[in-house]
């Protein structure tokens, strides 16, 4: 069975045989999680290191006024909260998006794979430098993108994330609503509806339920002035 984890980190640095024996074993046992179901919480005491096997998640932030802010989105090969175990307690909540298979890796585990694998200490920090990465680009999204810009930039990058490599194919798939991209945009519903539609008028994509074709992937990423630097994708060097 492919472990996109593993896939992940293989594409940043050049793993030794023992360093992907090592990986399959601590993510060879896993869970099956349904949607909607909050891997751990705000507020809660930190635990193991979370590794999204199969299915979407996401970071989100509930307001007082009970308005929610999505913050990021965590894909198949995506570990969640690395450093997080430093902390007393969780600053967000993760929830998973679809149906999801999810293994667990305890911070013991984990720092024993980091202090004896230098292959994967480096592949970890790249992954944990591309979140961040990813988090200045929404930033700046929020500040200073327009709003057709704004959607344009987030349809490039979980493009690019979700394919696996740059805008070649034509065909992804987006696991949920307009209102879950709403939150993750700071804007309303009606306004994400009118953003997609004047793409569409533009013959750029075209949107089916549960799945997005990119027809013109040169123009979106134009609309967006994407570059996708900021996700490390080219990163890969000897271990």
């Amino acid at each position: 069975m492919q472990n996109r984890f593993i896939d992940k980190l293989g594409h940043y640095v050049a793993l030794s045989e023992a360093e992907v024996d090592a990986l399959t074993r601590a993510t060879s046992t896993s869970r099956k999680i349904t949607t909607k179901t909050d891997l751990i919480r705000e507020g809660d005491r930190p635990g193991p290191v979370f590794v999204m096997l199969e299915g979407w998640a996401m970071r989100y932030k509930v307001l007082p006024n009970g308005s929610r802010q999505i913050m990021a989105f965590l894909m198949p090969g995506d570990a969640c909260d690395l450093h997080i175990g430093l902390l007393a307690q969780m600053d967000h909540s993760i929830q998973t998006i679809t149906p999801a298979r999810v293994a667990t890796i305890s911070r013991t585990h984990m720092d024993e794979l980091l202090d004896r694998y230098r292959g994967i200490a480096k592949a970890m920090y790249i992954a944990q430098l591309a979140d961040e990465g990813t988090l200045r680009a929404w930033i700046v999204s929020m500040g200073r993108r327009s709003s057709i810009e704004r959607v344009a930039h987030l349809i490039c990058e979980l493009f690019v994330r979700a394919r696996g490599g740059d805008l070649t194919s034509t065909t992804f798939e987006i696991p949920f609503s307009q209102i879950i991209l709403a939150d993750a945009l700071g804007m309303t519903p009606v306004h994400i509806n009118r953003m997609l539609r004047e793409l569409r008028t533009r013959d750029i994509i075209s949107l089916r339920r549960g799945s997005m074709s990119v027809m013109n992937p040169s123009a979106l990423a134009s609309v967006a002035g994407f570059d996708e630097n900021y996700l490390h994708r080219r990163a890969r060097s000897p271990a």
